[in-house]
């Protein structure tokens, strides 16, 4: 599966759901957003079907999303049945970690590769602050438990704002130097308009990458493609690495091999671009797997070349980050 442009399409980002059980400042609003019915979000079997569909078109790596999938009932079911398809894509997932601890075994049990975990900050106080909710001491532990497990590397992604999490750049970095993890640090991407983050308050990779460097030498680590957009570091004596990913300030999609599925079924080519392919339709219509497949071919023929952020042309998307599956 290739798009327009020539770029192999092998990366899925497939949506459970958009509820989340926490109220990220620069997510949702304060009051909270309006759920998808029932009846609007795709069924396991949906989603399974898409993703064998997907599967047979040349995805090879599946990273399940959410708003928070951990949230969704039946979870670690359903990521045994999308490591068991005939392919065996890796299977990888995104969380916000609250639930991760009491999960951890079965997951990694079912086929669960990997996970990337969000987490902001290293402070109770203003963990509560950012997200609306108490919970840091869980997801530290969900963290370990995934590495006890062997969901290796464990990545973590940090948005970096310049007057709320900044002075933890380094605290950190430092994580590393004792643990095998993947500590990256991921530019804020102007998804809403109407959060308490704005673009003005994200901090640019430039400027983490210069308080790393008052650790020691960054050594620049060779390009995988399990890294995806982020340049890898390594610390001097570090077990683990450090990524800087600058969404915003830099232009990665000439590599972008993805395709985003969301809970309710439609499919974006690209996070910043609000045209949309319509799945559900043909999933509950009796249409066979070949007209899904032509609808996700038609999906990545369509993505386009680079996002427009910064650019005159640059709309907001229509959906928030939760929504879309980040």
């Amino acid at each position: 599966m290739q798009d327009q442009f020539g770029r192999k399409i092998e990366y899925l980002r497939l949506s459970v759901t958009d509820r989340c059980n926490l109220r990220c400042r620069y997510c949702m609003p304060e009051s909270g957003v309006a759920d998808l019915t029932h009846g609007d979000v795709l069924r396991y079997e949906e989603l399974l079907r898409v993703t064998a569909a997907a599967c047979r078109l040349g995805i090879r790596k599946v990273r399940v999303t959410g708003g928070e999938p951990l949230v969704r009932r039946g979870i670690v079911d359903f990521i045994g049945r999308l490591a068991n398809l005939p392919e065996k894509p890796e299977i990888t997932l995104t969380t916000n970690g609250l639930l991760l601890a009491e999960l951890a075994e079965e997951l990694r049990a079912a086929g669960l590769a990997r996970v990337n975990i969000s987490l902001d900050t290293l402070r109770p106080e203003r963990f509560e602050e950012l997200t609306r909710r108490s919970g840091l001491e869980k997801v530290l532990a969900g963290i370990e438990a995934a590495e006890r497990v062997g969901m290796l590397p464990i990545k973590l992604n940090i948005i970096p704002f310049a007057d709320f999490n900044a002075d933890e750049i380094v605290d950190f970095a430092r994580l590393t130097l004792e643990h095998p993890w993947d500590v990256r640090f991921i530019e804020f991407m102007p998804i809403s308009a109407d959060l308490d983050y704005a673009s003005k308050d994200g901090m640019p990779i430039s400027e983490v990458e210069s308080r790393l460097r008052t650790l020691g030498e960054l050594e620049a680590l060779p390009h995988q493609a399990s890294s995806g957009p982020a340049q890898m570091y390594r610390l001097p004596g570090a077990k683990g690495r450090v990524g800087l990913i600058p969404s915003v300030s830099g232009h990665f999609c000439g590599d972008c091999n993805r395709l985003r599925v969301m809970a309710d079924g439609r499919v974006r080519g690209c996070l910043f671009d609000n045209e949309e392919t319509d799945l559900k339709t043909a999933l509950r219509d009796g249409s066979d797997d070949q007209i899904l497949e032509e609808l996700l071919l038609a999906a990545a023929c369509g993505k386009p070349q680079k996002h427009k952020i910064n650019g005159k042309d640059f709309m907001t998307p229509s959906r928030r980050m939760h929504g879309i599956g980040g």
